[in-house]
Order: C-alpha cells, then structure tokens, then sequence
C-alpha cells in the first residue's frame, strides 16, 4: 500500500503552487514594523503597536533603548493625553460637589465613575508614555479600589493620580501612598476604623493582596495590622473630609510578622510608614510581586530564574520599581520564555483603535466615541476597573480566553471597523482613505494593512485568512471601486483584528 505521502513526493510541482498561492507580497513604501526583541518589549509595554510607536522604538535605538525612555515619562512631551481629564469637567469636582449634584439630579455619581473610565480609556489610546499609563493600569489593579466601591467616587480620580505619580517610583512610597488614600480607606472600611472598634479589612488585604500572599501571616498578625493602622479617617456623606484622629489610634505594643513597635505615639502616622515599609523590603513581597509582573509581562508560567533575578535587583534597590522592570526586560529569560499573552477586554479595545488609526475627540454627543468606549469594554465582559472584589483582575491567560469573549471580541471589532460603533467622535478612515495607492494586488493591499494595524509583515497565514474573508484571490487588483474596498472593507479589516496577531499581546 502506498504512503499517503506518496502523491506529494511524486508531483512536487502541485504542492509547491499551492505554497505559492499563499507568499506574501511586501507593499512598498511599506510602513516600519518590528521584530524580534524589539516587537516583544514595545507589544508587552503598549497598548498596541502603531507605525508611529514602531518609528519612535527605531529612533529610540531599539526596544531596550526605548523602554529606557519611557521610563522617564516627564521627559516625553504628551499634550493630547494631558488634555483627556479636562473633557469631563466633573472629575475635577470636590466630592461635596459631587454628592450635591449626584442628590439634586444633576449627575449621579455613578456617571463621574464612567466619565472616570473614560478619561483611563483614551488616555491608553492616545498617550505617548505608553510604559507610564501600561504600569499605572497594573498597580491600579493590584492597588484595586473599585469605581463602584461604597463612597470611593469623590476620591477615585485622585487615587488613581496618586498611583500614576509612583508608577515608575519606589514599591515603597506607593504602598504607603495606597494604603493610606481616602479611596483605599473608604473601600476597605479603614476609614471608620478606631481604637475601639479596629476594622480589619484593609489590614488583612494589606498582608493577603497588596504585599506578602497567603501562608506568611497569622490571624494574630491581621489583628495587630489593623491595630497599626487606625485614625486614618474619613468623614463620609457629610464633609467627606479626611484627616488623621490621634484619639481613633490604638496604642500599645504591636507585633506583625517580624515588625515590632511600642506605638506610644497616639499619632500613629509615622508609624504606618514604618510598617508599609517593612511590607515593601520584606522578601515574600518582593517574591510575590515580581512574579505577578512576569506573569502579566512574560508568561503565565514564568522561569524562576528570572523571578529570581528580579527579587535581587528589588532588595538591592529597596524595591525601585523602574530598576526591576529593567531586570526583567534585560534578561535572556524575557524573550526566550516569553508566550503569548492574551489581552484583557480594556487592552483589546483601547489596541482596536489604536490599530485603525482612531484617535477619541473631545465629546459633544452621547455616540461619540470618548462615550462609547467604555461601553465598549463592558460589552467585551470587563468594565475598566469595575471587578468587584479587592483582589483586582487575573493577570493570566485563561481567565480571558473564553468563547464568550472571543465572540464579543469580533462583535465590537466588526462594528468599530465599519463605522457603527462608535457611530462618531473616532476619526475613522474613510475605506478609501485604507488604500495606500491607486492600484496594488491584493497580496500587497494585506500586507500594507498588517503593517498598519498590526505592527508587523504580512504572512501566509494572515494572506489566506484575508483572502478567504472577502472571497478574493492574491493576485487580484484592488481599486477605490473593487468591492473589497465599497463593500466588505469591514469583513477585511476584523478579519485581521480576529487573528491572534492583535488578541495577544
């Protein structure tokens, strides 16, 4: 009986046309791209590769030189980004303001918090700190203090300012910027904790979520926690003004994994310091810590070597944050373990318009886009910052890999591409406005769009995939008037937005 290979061996001819059907073809001028190193750090520390983000990595030098830049946001000029927060004049409200207007009917509170998502959303699509708002989205999700928390929306904003201020800083100011924050405090019930009565909400999650994990810590140690850190406190629905109460503070001796103090002092300010700072250099933080960020950034399973490298550059730095992103990026483990990570819903939407060259106006209209966006991600199954519970969303792929997101994923990319959502307020091309030149083939039209929208040459894989969506052979000349570009543009386009090349980062 014959090898069912046998038919290939003997007309080589017919296998290699089939191969041949499907060679890509390079559009010229093409737009840059990346590749290797460099296409893996700009992937992992950006919403989304753009030929404008692939010019500024190649006159950065490479990848490593520009994650350096950007490791120093104040030096990059980012106007259009500023001028987000302004568009939602009420961000900028006192929260007595906002619980005026939210009482009288003017806006409730709840609209701020999406006003607030909002203003996150197209700050990740427009900024050119890409680095700064990718690391200010990560803390803001192990830091996670919900919109929707009980009485948080007065504070939110600034607590999010506040975690962006230290993003790129020391682990330790910003676990001590956190924990005392009238947000966190009002989440996690510290902010009506006293002497009398501690809470120990924020002082279990301070150990469990924020620093040393499960299995390092006692309920003794919760307790004493909770000890430490009361008269933090927050007047809520009246003047919501917040202040530190030395009379709230408990006073006597505390004792927490090692931390030890006589917290004489009734003014206990000085000495939640020390103790965040004892979290921050303690080992089981700096383990726990720079394994999350190698899970979010390298792989779900990511080497110990590396996690390792991490822990060392962490103590010997006291926890600079900049420092040990750098460690990990530098490693030979970065890109040699590095698998593809699935984006969350906020990323594939905030990536979706990055690749379509959309860029979110001021608003005027509820259908604009700086509007829209948000629902958008609460269509893909995630509201910004909206997880319910204090442990923040999962940094792994599976927990965003369900045939539930992934059809909500073609959804919004088939009506985005099309122009139906968001109807206005985008800036969308026009489909002619896609063609790069008056005639080109087919072959040349897929590469010059994988180019523009995703960051890299066109392949067999996506030319057939294109092809395939729209019925059209490699060869095929496309013009203003084929109906690939009249008709079925936006079967085209989602039909790359569907490839794993932009629903993994």
């Amino acid at each position: 009986m014959p090898h069912p290979l046998a038919a290939a061996r003997h007309h080589p001819t017919e296998t290699t046309a089939k191969r041949a059907r499907w060679a890509p073809a390079t559009y010229r001028p093409a737009s840059p791209v990346l590749s290797g190193e460099d296409r893996l750090i700009a992937s992992r520390f950006s919403y989304g590769i753009t030929p404008a983000l692939a010019r500024e990595v190649r006159r950065a030098g490479g990848g490593r030189a520009w994650f350096r830049a950007q490791l120093r946001p104040q030096a990059i000029a980012d106007a259009a980004a500023d001028r987000v927060p302004g568009w939602w004049p009420s961000l900028s409200y006192d929260p007595v303001t906002l619980t005026r207007r939210s009482n009288d009917g003017t806006e409730h509170t709840g609209v701020v918090m999406n006003h607030y998502q909002r203003q996150l959303l197209c700050r990740r699509v427009l900024t050119r700190r890409q680095v700064l708002e990718v690391m200010t989205e990560f803390w803001e999700s192990h830091f996670h203090v919900p919109i929707n928390g009980d009485g948080v929306f007065g504070f939110r904003r600034d607590y999010g300012d506040t975690i962006r201020r230290h993003a790129l800083g020391s682990f330790a100011d910003l676990l001590f910027a956190t924990t005392t924050h009238p947000a966190m405090g009002m989440f996690l019930d510290n902010a009506e904790s006293t002497r009398m009565a501690p809470n120990e909400n924020l002082g279990r999650e301070l150990l469990e979520l924020h620093t040393v994990g499960r299995g390092h810590y006692t309920e003794d140690d919760v307790k004493a926690s909770a000890r430490i850190l009361t008269g933090w406190r927050v007047v809520s629905w009246t003047t919501w003004a917040t202040d530190y109460r030395p009379a709230d503070h408990w006073t006597g001796p505390v004792r927490v994994m090692g931390f030890s103090d006589a917290n004489a002092d009734p003014d206990g300010r000085a000495l939640t310091r020390r103790y965040t700072d004892h979290l921050a250099s303690h080992p089981a933080t700096a383990d726990r810590i720079c394994r999350k960020l190698a899970t979010k950034f390298v792989a779900d399973a990511p080497p110990a070597t590396l996690v390792a490298k991490m822990t060392r550059t962490w103590r010997r730095t006291g926890g600079d944050i900049a420092a040990v992103l750098t460690t990990m990026v530098e490693a030979g483990e970065f890109t040699r373990a590095s698998r593809p990570k699935v984006r969350t819903p906020g990323e594939d939407v905030v990536a979706t318009y990055r690749a379509l060259g959309a860029t979110p106006k001021r608003p005027t209209r509820d259908s604009d886009a700086a509007n829209e966006i948000v629902w958008q991600c609460y269509h893909l199954g995630d509201g910004t910052h909206a997880w319910p519970r204090p442990d923040g969303p999962p940094v792994t792929n599976d927990a965003w890999s369900t045939p539930n997101r992934m059809l909500a994923s073609y959804h919004v990319h088939y009506r985005m591409t099309g122009g139906w959502w968001p109807a206005t307020g985008a800036g969308l091309r026009a489909p002619e406005e896609w063609l790069p030149a008056k005639r080109l083939t087919m072959a040349e039209f897929v590469d010059h769009l994988c180019r523009t929208m995703l960051g890299r040459p066109s392949t067999s894989r996506l030319l057939k995939t294109a092809c395939h969506a729209v019925d059209v052979k490699p060869g095929a000349r496309i013009t203003r008037t084929h109906p690939v570009v009249r008709r079925h543009l936006p079967v085209l386009l989602t039909a790359l937005l569907d490839t794993p090349d932009h629903l993994t980062r």
